[in-house]
């Protein structure tokens, strides 16, 4: 009941003024059944534009420990993250990136729209950077559609590093449900889950026409790329394996 609330009462009609979304390509989304729905991620409002424009309901992971918080403080953000669509990570795992695998396939056997950002974290200056094989090996393993997502426009509206909204223009652009059952028996091969992940990446660039870096966006938050021999310049295009 809250995820509607705050959908169509509270915040729905205050993003619809400040952010007057366009919708491309909503025909995309299934009306049922589980699908992965792949956005690039430029600010911390993705997550509540995204939901805002699709009919569904969309589910997101988050960290186990925004919901284990006692005392009002931790009422109130265990409310605020359920009430956006998010989901604690089940932490029995030790091994963090499986306890997320096992969740979100969780998710997907219940026929739901799982949300994920593959760059792992929010671009630090617009442009689209390499993502993580996790969204591959999902799909892979449940075998369910994958939805690329460009949001474009919500830095404009909600400057990275900053709480504040702006008066802006957002677009939510989908594009077609991509089937990757020609890999099938071929999960857990690392080279098969890059292909498959850039071939995701690449769709993102052509739909949000953001400049792609080939470097992971976090590495270069903490400074790391350089270490790991990679290259913070833009590459003119996909190797010809990554774009299928």
């Amino acid at each position: 009941m809250w995820y509607w609330l705050v959908k169509y009462v509270f915040f729905g009609p205050l993003l619809a003024v400040i952010g007057r979304p366009k919708v491309e390509g909503l025909e995309n989304i299934p009306d049922d059944g589980a699908a992965i729905l792949a956005s690039n991620h430029l600010a911390v409002m993705d997550s509540f534009f995204l939901p805002l424009v699709v009919r569904r309901r969309i589910t997101f992971l988050a960290k186990a420990e925004y919901f284990t918080g006692t005392g009002v403080k931790g009422w109130l953000t265990r409310s605020f993250y359920t009430a956006v669509g998010q989901v604690p990570i089940d932490r029995n795992d030790a091994d963090a990136a499986r306890a997320a695998l096992n969740t979100a396939r969780r998710i997907l056997d219940q026929g739901k729209l799982l949300g994920i950002y593959p760059e792992g974290t929010r671009s630090p200056d617009g442009r689209l950077y390499k993502g993580k094989t996790g969204l591959a090996r999902l799909a892979l393993h449940t075998g369910v559609p994958v939805i690329p997502v460009a949001m474009v426009g919500t830095n404009v509206v909600n400057p990275p590093g900053t709480s504040m909204l702006r008066f802006g223009r957002v677009t939510v652009r989908f594009g077609k449900p991509m089937d990757f059952s020609r890999f099938d028996g071929m999960a857990d091969n690392r080279f098969i889950e890059r292909a498959v992940t850039d071939e995701v990446m690449y769709e993102l660039m052509r739909l949000s026409g953001q400049e792609y870096v080939d470097v992971y966006a976090a590495n270069l938050k903490n400074g790391a790329a350089h270490s790991e021999g990679e290259t913070a310049q833009p590459v003119a295009r996909f190797p010809e394996t990554a774009a299928g």
